[in-house]
């Protein structure tokens, strides 16, 4: 056996959970995204999605998609830098700058490859990205290929944020990165904080509105939008694959920065450009986002009633303000146990375990869109209450 596979047919773990039964990865849907799945001919409660707006299933977004493929085909078969770039490319960047109040945006082909586009092409050898310790792996991926100084702070600790900016030389370019909702805990940046940080110390801002766009703000704008401080931040991130139902996702900033980063941002300019049929797909749901503010006030009432179903429970949910709630378990097989049972119980939830944080903080992803009903909700805290109950998580 040849040395590399020797090492790799050492990793055993998802086979021990497989044996085990508990195994919670790759579940096969076979239905379409909605707040009820088919998986293995069984009907489960969708708990575990990303689409906050319930827009997948929108007769508007799926005929727009289809209508796309119908003029532009399946694909643009190269990048936006050479033969991949379509009318409606640019019309949905001019739509997606003005919506986040900036000069200029660019589409990428996944939201991870704009943070990991971004973050590694704007700042030199000398200069210094900060970012949260629990900022998004994107980002982490995309500070690791950059040559610059980098410096962790604490999560949303502006003591450790300012700390950290007094290392930096004051004449380097420093660039503060931070999830404007953080994915796995669901709690806010202290955006307002980390402004003033940002001006005391001549440092710029990108903040990642993936989890905030369609949930924080008005008219579902993000986070920036909801602390008034979007002119405050430099460059504003999201992704297509949570409130905009698609697959893609763009940086906006001022024109300077865009240049910059369509001639320089190498996950943009070698990777293959979105197809047309998810860049109308986003475009529709932007606009039901703007005409139907109804759909983000019914999810913040199915958030709030959950929030407090689960504090009454006395369910460990951390910091969380948003429809992303965490339920500690803090132990990895029990976290797997209990996302089983769940899906026993009809409920399909998401498991957060180390590596992804540490062992001790391992949790379980409850979140919601707003399309679920309250009755869905109902059944599912319930279910919740009992299995949580069974293993002494709650009174």
């Amino acid at each position: 056996m040849r040395l590399l596979q020797e090492k790799l047919s050492k990793y055993d773990a998802p086979q021990k959970a497989m044996a085990a039964g508990i195994y919670p990865y790759f579940r096969m849907i076979e239905s379409d995204q909605d707040t009820e799945v088919q998986i293995d001919g069984k009907r489960v409660l969708m708990f575990g999605s990303n689409s906050y707006l319930g827009l997948t299933n929108h007769p508007k977004v799926k005929e727009a998609a289809i209508e796309a493929i119908k003029k532009y085909g399946t694909g643009c078969a190269g990048s936006r830098f050479l033969n991949g770039t379509l009318d409606i490319h640019i019309q949905l960047e001019k739509r997606l700058a003005d919506f986040v109040g900036k000069e200029d945006a660019i589409v990428y082909s996944t939201g991870f490859q704009v943070n990991l586009g971004v973050v590694s092409c704007i700042t030199g050898r000398e200069d210094y990205i900060l970012w949260d310790e629990l900022d998004h792996a994107s980002i982490i991926e995309g500070h690791r290929l950059s040559y610059s100084n980098k410096l962790k702070f604490k999560h949303n600790d502006m003591a450790s944020l300012e700390k950290q900016l007094q290392k930096c030389e004051p004449d380097k370019i420093k660039l503060i990165v931070v999830d404007g909702v953080f994915s796995m805990e669901g709690d806010i940046a202290n955006l307002p904080d980390i402004v003033a940080l940002s001006k005391k110390y001549n440092a710029s801002l990108m903040v990642d509105e993936a989890h905030g766009i369609g949930v924080l703000g008005k008219q579902g704008r993000g986070t920036c939008d909801h602390f008034g401080v979007s002119q405050d931040v430099d460059l504003i991130m999201g992704t297509f694959s949570k409130s905009f139902a698609s697959i893609g996702g763009f940086i906006a900033s001022d024109k300077d920065t865009t240049n910059y980063l369509r001639h320089h941002s190498r996950s943009y300019i070698f990777s293959a450009s979105n197809t047309p049929g998810a860049t109308a797909a986003v475009d529709a749901a932007l606009d039901i986002m703007l005409k139907e503010p109804e759909r983000i006030e019914h999810l913040w009432k199915l958030v709030n009633y959950a929030l407090e179903g689960f504090r009454t429970m006395g369910c460990e949910i951390g910091h969380t303000a948003t429809p992303i709630i965490p339920l500690f378990i803090r132990d990895n097989d029990l976290t797997f146990l209990i996302v089983r049972e769940l899906f026993d119980a009809g409920v399909f939830v998401n498991p957060v375990v180390a590596p992804a944080v540490a062992p001790q903080d391992t949790l379980i992803r409850f979140s919601l869109m707003a399309t679920h009903t309250q009755k869905q909700l109902d059944y599912a805290l319930e279910a919740i209450r009992k299995i949580f109950k069974k293993h002494h998580l709650i009174p």
